[in-house]
């Protein structure tokens, strides 16, 4: 195994936390130097980059938020000439203005190396095929993939998001080793093979690589057990770089390897911002180490986790992301995230791993309403026992009343991308 891993991988920690802290203070200086909104946050806090003397420090240095992107829309946050800036991406921009994120040939070539790195701790060789279903465009997914896995020395199947019956097709001919997808897209094409009469352990695929969106334990179970393959992790976010700022390795599927020489962690209390000790679960926050065009001081993700010690690797794991802190649901004084309803869903007998929250208004109470496809061939008794031991299980793990409906095969919504779990018809009742 150790021949498989890379300079860096190969690192005793204190040279990690050496080399973290010299690209951190070079890191500080450039965004100082070179992008007025982090010149001013400074200023304002009365720091300098030189303040940081120890990686302690970078705790006194102000948070980015998704806000001060959007309010220096579009290039406000660039801390190179446009000329140097060799990709663009952004995001959708559904709830505001896109945040907007540029690459030079340096940073493209970071980006290529960690999700390469990535793709081979998944269990990944030079010589494999990778079918790659992420959405390509403006979305960080698909070119973020593709370019680590070309540079990994795998043949790259560019099939991007959506046309699910060719996705199919396309797996049963060209016959990848490797799928990188969202996980809920994974059980449409599942949903896909099944109407086909095809089994889907009997494809080629022995390795998925998911991301783009919080996924369970029970999830994982269910991909692997039916497609007979190993379900691993990937975490990105464009604001960071994209894909691959950390990875779970396939040997110990216990938690995703933040690749900490590019990309320093911390985990902050949601709501005071104290830095938390590892092992306490907050949310997740990013300081870029190499970036060139972009780089981002203590940018917070939403994304709920907690620090760990490496296991197979030196760098230290994040756990499975439970949700995000603007997901959560507060019901009756009690919070509630997807994730927690996806697992009992998916451990309940006769109903298929899909599923909706719609949220209502009852009066001045909210309520919330939990739809779950039933299971091909369940019978109404199957359904009414579903029903009720969802709505039990939702009662005494999480601890508030929801209601329950099990509807037929196929009625909800497919994802071909990140799935949108929460439906809020507040407004409208």
């Amino acid at each position: 195994m150790t021949a498989l891993l890379d300079a860096a991988e190969r690192l005793g920690r204190d040279e990690l936390e050496a080399l973290q802290l010299e690209r951190l203070r070079t890191t500080l200086r450039h965004a100082y130097d070179n992008v007025g909104f982090y010149r001013e946050a400074f200023d304002k806090a009365g720091l300098r980059p030189e303040d940081c003397r120890t990686l302690a420090d970078l705790a006194r240095f102000p948070f980015t938020v998704k806000a001060d992107l959007r309010d220096n829309y579009p290039f406000g946050m660039f801390a190179v000439p446009e000329e140097r800036v060799r990709r663009i991406h952004a995001s959708s921009g559904t709830t505001g203005r896109p945040t907007v994120v540029g690459y030079t040939e340096r940073d493209l070539d970071t980006w290529a190396d960690v999700v390469a790195r990535s793709i081979r701790a998944a269990g990944g060789r030079p010589g494999h095929k990778v079918h790659v279903a992420y959405g390509y465009g403006l979305f960080t997914g698909g070119l973020g993939a593709h370019y680590g896995a070309e540079r990994l020395g795998c043949t790259v199947i560019p099939a991007s998001g959506g046309m699910t019956a060719r996705q199919v097709q396309l797996i049963q001919d060209f016959r990848p080793e490797i799928i990188m997808i969202t996980p809920s897209y994974m059980l449409t094409l599942l949903d896909e093979f099944e109407r086909r009469g095809v089994d889907p352990r009997s494809t080629s695929l022995k390795v998925g690589i998911f991301g783009a969106e919080p996924w369970t334990e029970q999830m994982r179970r269910e991909i692997e057990e039916r497609f007979a393959i190993d379900a691993v992790d990937i975490y990105g976010l464009s604001e960071v770089m994209g894909p691959g700022v950390a990875q779970e390795c396939v040997e110990t599927k216990d938690g995703l390897h933040i690749w900490e020489d590019h990309f320093y962690p911390e985990v902050v209390d949601p709501f005071t911002g104290e830095v938390l000790p590892d092992g306490e679960e907050g949310e997740l926050v990013f300081t870029s180490l190499t970036k060139e065009a972009m780089p981002v001081i203590r940018y917070r993700t939403r994304d709920l986790t907690r620090l760990l010690p490496g296991t197979a690797r030196v760098f230290r794991r994040m756990e499975k992301v439970t949700g995000r802190s603007d997901d959560m649901v507060i019901l009756r004084g009690v919070n509630l995230f997807p994730t927690q309803i996806e697992e009992i869903v998916l451990r309940t007998p006769g109903v298929a791993p899909h599923f909706q929250l719609r949220l209502t208004r009852e009066g001045r109470l909210d309520a919330l309403t939990v739809r779950a496809e039933a299971r091909a061939g369940a019978t109404t008794d199957e359904r009414a026992a579903a029903a009720r031991s969802i709505a039990a299980a939702v009662k005494d793990g999480v601890g508030v009343t929801v209601g329950v409906e099990i509807v037929d095969p196929e009625v909800l919504e497919r994802s071909v991308g990140k799935i949108k779990r929460i439906i809020d018809l507040r407004d409208a009742t």
